[in-house]
C-alpha cells in the first residue's frame, strides 16, 4: 500500500511526540520530530523543536544544521548562516555544515564566501555527494555550463540521485539549454526507465 510523504511525516510526528511525552529531555526526539515537521513544510514547528533540542544540548551540531536548513528553506538566509556558523564552531570537521553554509552564500550571490566553504567541505570529505552537487550549482550560477556539468557528473558517479531536484531546481536554470546538461537529463531519464523496468521484471 502506498504511503504518502505527508502520512509518513504525520506518523513520525506522532511517534516522537509519545517519546517526548515520556522523556521531555530527549533532545534527539525533538530534533527528529523537527525533521518530520520540516518534511511536512511546517517550518515554524520544526524550528521550535530544533530550538528545544539545542536548549537541551547546546553542543548538538547536527541540530544547528537542521535548523539552518529550515531557515534556508523559509528564505531566512541570515538565520541559516548563523546556525551553520555555530555548527562549524562546535565541529569544524563537519563537511555538511561547510557545504550548507556555502550553498546559502551562493544563493545570496556571495560567491567568494561560497567557493571557500564548498572547497572546505570537499577537502574534509571528497565523497560528499551533496557538496559535489553544490559545486555544480555554483558553476551553474556563474553561467559556466562545462564546469557545472563536470561536477554534476562527479556527484552522480558518487551516488547523487535526486533526479527530481536536478530536473526542477532553479539553481540549474542558467545552464538548462546547454548540450551537456541536456545530455545529463537524457541519461538520467534512460537510467530511471531501465531501473523501473528491472523492478517490474
Amino acid at each position: 500500500m502506498f504511503v504518502s510523504r505527508k502520512e509518513k511525516s504525520d506518523l513520525a510526528i506522532a511517534n516522537y511526540s509519545k517519546i517526548i511525552e515520556s522523556n521531555p529531555k530527549d533532545y534527539r526526539a525533538y530534533n527528529n520530530r523537527g525533521n518530520a515537521y520540516q518534511q511536512r513544510g511546517d517550518y515554524d514547528l520544526a524550528i521550535a523543536d530544533y530550538s528545544k533540542a539545542i536548549e537541551l544540548n547546546p553542543s548538538f551540531d547536527l541540530c544547528y544544521i537542521n535548523r539552518g536548513n529550515t531557515y534556508q528553506k523559509a528564505g531566512d538566509y541570515g538565520q541559516a548562516i548563523g546556525d551553520y556558523d555555530r555548527a562549524i564552531a562546535i565541529n569544524p570537521a563537519n563537511s555538511m555544515a561547510w557545504n550548507n553554509r556555502g550553498f546559502v552564500y551562493m544563493l545570496m550571490q556571495k560567491y567568494d564566501e561560497a567557493w571557500k566553504d564548498l572547497r572546505k567541505s570537499i577537502e574534509i570529505n571528497p565523497n560528499n555527494i551533496y557538496a559535489l552537487n553544490s559545486v555544480a550549482e555554483f558553476y551553474a550560477a556563474k553561467n559556466n555550463a562545462a564546469a557545472a556539468c563536470k561536477w554534476l557528473n562527479k556527484a552522480i558517479e558518487k551516488g547523487y540521485n535526486n533526479w527530481g531536484y536536478i530536473k526542477t531546481s532553479d539553481t540549474y536554470d542558467n545552464i538548462r539549454s546547454s548540450a551537456c546538461f541536456k545530455k545529463i537529463i537524457t541519461d538520467l531519464m534512460g537510467e530511471r526507465r531501465r531501473t523501473e523496468g528491472q523492478g517490474l521484471s
